[in-house]
């Protein structure tokens, strides 16, 4: 016998969902097309005696409605009963397909404790924050796995795509669009492939917009690209971070600042292949902007229209004219 919600639509499931995740510890709960309206968090257990993975097919929504508190995410997958256990089967537990609403008034997913839970194939919408993952149960490595994720943000100033605060997690091939800051990452140890937030929100606070907000070292880029934000990319510390094949556009101008990498203390990161695409000369286009001299970091095989810019900070970094002195 299989166990359902009935007659979904159009009524607040969130009590008998959390029934079924409490009852059917280690099994994959499956959603149908149809929408499951949620007044309050969805939690999954981080123990692996208990834990479940969520399937949706790729018309279910699971969507937030009522009043809901500042920072609660819709899914919280570890949100109960954190473990740290890796070896018994159960841990590696997974939310695939389908789309979570927000509503504009809460988060999306947030992956709250346990280890190595992916996040597969979900598009998160009208979000607060769209992924938020806290720190994990392994002295603070989340470690999990995110891929082919598509986030639409609520286009407020507090919208971010990304928060992570857990340690040691892997993005791939995801798209961010209508949020202020694309991902912030306060940890180290992350490694982001082919990440593309877009900005068009209504150009409040433009400047401060991000793409990528790094404030740990050891965090490491390939292909990702910022698209039409104030800043490209941001690092808020000292420490080193990596950045190859890394892109910034602009597609329209809003006048003030165009600023491809902003290092809001001293410039350590490493950039291999960086290339930017400024619009024209009618806003103030800035390849580097250092907060503090000095720094060890390097710009190797810049691809800039550089005519376009009114900045030579970045000359002093070109091919590691700064580590060779």
């Amino acid at each position: 016998m299989t166990d359902h919600i009935q007659n979904a639509n159009g009524k607040d499931v969130a009590d008998e969902l959390q029934k079924l995740i409490d009852s059917h510890p280690n099994r994959t709960l499956y959603f149908p097309d149809g929408e499951y309206l949620v007044s309050k968090p969805i939690y999954t257990p981080a123990d692996p005696r208990k834990s479940v993975s969520l399937r949706l097919t790729e018309f279910a929504v699971i969507k937030a409605t009522g009043d809901w508190k500042p920072g609660e995410a819709v899914i919280q997958l570890g949100g109960i009963h954190p473990a740290n256990d890796t070896r018994t089967n159960g841990s590696n537990y997974s939310m695939e397909g389908g789309i979570v609403d927000g509503s504009g008034v809460a988060n999306g997913i947030s992956i709250n404790s346990g280890r190595e839970t992916a996040i597969r194939n979900v598009s998160i919408k009208n979000t607060v924050v769209g992924i938020h993952i806290k720190h994990g149960a392994n002295s603070g490595s989340s470690d999990s796995d995110i891929t082919g994720v598509n986030i639409i943000g609520t286009g407020k100033t507090n919208s971010v795509g990304v928060l992570v605060e857990g340690y040691d997690n892997t993005f791939t091939n995801m798209r961010i669009g209508n949020v202020f800051t694309g991902v912030h990452l306060k940890s180290g140890g992350n490694v982001l492939r082919n990440i593309h937030p877009l900005y068009y929100s209504d150009y409040t606070d433009y400047l401060n917009s991000c793409g990528f907000l790094c404030e740990r070292g050891d965090n490491w880029f390939d292909y990702c690209y910022s698209d039409q934000f104030g800043i490209g990319f941001r690092t808020t510390g000292n420490a080193t971070a990596f950045f190859n094949d890394c892109f910034c556009f602009w597609y329209a101008s809003k006048g003030g600042t165009q600023t491809a990498f902003r290092a809001d203390h001293k410039f350590n990161s490493i950039i291999t292949n960086f290339r930017i695409g400024f619009r024209d000369q009618g806003v103030t286009n800035v390849i580097l902007s250092v907060g503090e001299e000095g720094g060890n970091g390097t710009l190797d095989n810049l691809s800039a229209n550089e005519s376009l810019t009114q900045d030579n900070t970045y000359k002093t970094y070109l091919d590691g004219k700064a580590r060779k002195k």
